[in-house]
């Protein structure tokens, strides 16, 4: 009897458990959304607001440079009074700030001012999303379980940059304005599922007392004891998603001039590398759970993959190449992310997570917003001068992680940090 007393009770857990991962999961897949689902939409919002092709890329600009500078003192604020009083209004936040932009059309002529104040409400609000879910992840799984727990919310990540382009242009259809509402329509239920679902450790008094000179000055401690470590964590991170959305913008307009894809089947071709990075990223979170003593093999084969991919894109240019190579890179961006994010995590103690895992979120972001106009600067110089570069970036951040990088005592070993 008490035996099947104990199997029911963790059978319970387990199930509850579930359901609070699945709330987290649903933090970066809405703030995947914040610019992603934007894009195609920009003909629509340009020509309905008579505003130009500069004013309606600064929509993704007003979002992204609030949630980077946010971010840091965002992650300062979830380790001194706890995650969900940052998480649960920010997610809230971050509806209103979709609903002010879209009340623009409706109730304010078309303003570009108000769009764009919802938007920078928005990026503010971002900021204590997705990166305090991840120090959240930190703080409420262990060992291997950390690492699938990462995976799955890498892999919603990716899952959002897949949908959105898709769902935005479903709601263009509908009309052009709609999808601004659908921030808040998504938003309100995850906030009030991790208010009610998620449990966490109340914040220490010491913790909760700690000054921002202070804390910033633990961090800095930290990274001085692991520079190497994290210089290399962030750097990687980096790296990958800015060479992901630079390839993805350069190949939007490729793949129409070069190779006459367009509409959904130009769309098809882009969501190759993001379908490939998700799925490999769920999957390497499962595997990572059992077997952690693999983590640094997973992110050396992912940044090889990344290097490899890149330099025979350069080298080969059919369709069918490009088919096969951005499936390699995705595979090569699957593998290094949660890794990395493992890394991050594991490097900190808990009252400095927060602060760690936002200055990551912040490096994260400016790989993202730096990745497309860089890209497009290099475009001329041809494919070399376009992949090179970053093939390099990868393989000499492989080396350094191959000689420097030391994989955190937890994930090594299997034990409880």
């Amino acid at each position: 009897m008490l035996r099947r007393n104990e199997k029911a009770n963790t059978a319970g857990a387990a199930k509850a458990n579930n359901w609070v991962l699945a709330a987290l999961a649903g933090v970066p897949l809405i703030m995947v959304l914040g610019n992603s689902m934007l894009i195609p939409a920009f003909p629509q919002i340009r020509d309905a607001m008579g505003i130009s092709q500069f004013q309606v890329g600064l929509l993704i600009t007003f979002f992204s440079i609030p949630a980077g500078i946010a971010i840091p003192f965002l992650g300062f604020l979830s380790d001194r009074i706890g995650r969900k009083k940052i998480m649960v209004p920010a997610l809230l936040l971050y509806g209103l700030g979709g609903l002010i932009s879209g009340l623009s059309p409706v109730l304010f002529q078309n303003s570009y001012t108000v769009m764009l104040t919802g938007r920078i409400v928005q990026g503010l609000a971002a900021a204590g999303t997705a990166p305090i879910a991840m120090a959240l992840i930190g703080d409420l799984y262990q060992s291997q379980s950390r690492n699938k727990a990462l995976g799955v919310l890498e892999a919603t990540n990716g899952l959002g940059k897949v949908i959105s382009p898709i769902l935005g242009s479903l709601l263009v259809l509908l009309i052009w304005w709609s999808l601004f509402f659908v921030y808040a329509a998504l938003a309100v239920p995850v906030a009030l599922a991790i208010a009610f679902l998620v449990k966490e450790k109340p914040v220490s008094p010491q913790q909760a007392g700690k000054s921002f000179s202070a804390y910033f000055s633990g961090v800095s401690e930290l990274f001085q004891k692991k520079a190497a470590t994290l210089l290399i964590a962030f750097f990687g991170g980096m790296l990958a998603l800015f060479t992901l959305f630079g390839v993805l913008s350069y190949l939007s307009d490729a793949l129409e001039a070069t190779y006459g894809l367009q509409g959904v089947r130009k769309g098809l071709v882009l969501a190759i590398p993001v379908l490939a990075s998700a799925s490999t990223a769920l999957g390497t979170g499962f595997f990572l759970q059992k077997r952690p003593e693999y983590l640094k093999t997973a992110l050396l084969t992912g940044l090889g993959l990344f290097s490899v991919s890149l330099i025979l894109s350069a080298l080969f240019q059919t369709i069918p190449a490009v088919l096969a190579l951005l499936a390699v890179l995705g595979l090569g961006v699957g593998l290094t992310l949660p890794s990395l994010n493992t890394i991050v995590t594991s490097s900190a103690s808990e009252e400095k997570r927060g602060a760690v895992t936002a200055f990551y979120g912040g490096v994260r972001f400016i790989g993202v917003a730096l990745g497309p106009p860089v890209f497009s600067l290099l475009e001329k110089g041809g494919p070399w001068a376009l992949y090179g570069p970053w093939a390099v970036a990868g393989a000499a951040t492989l080396l350094l992680a191959w000689f420097f990088l030391k994989t955190p005592k937890s994930q090594a070993t299997g034990a409880t940090s």
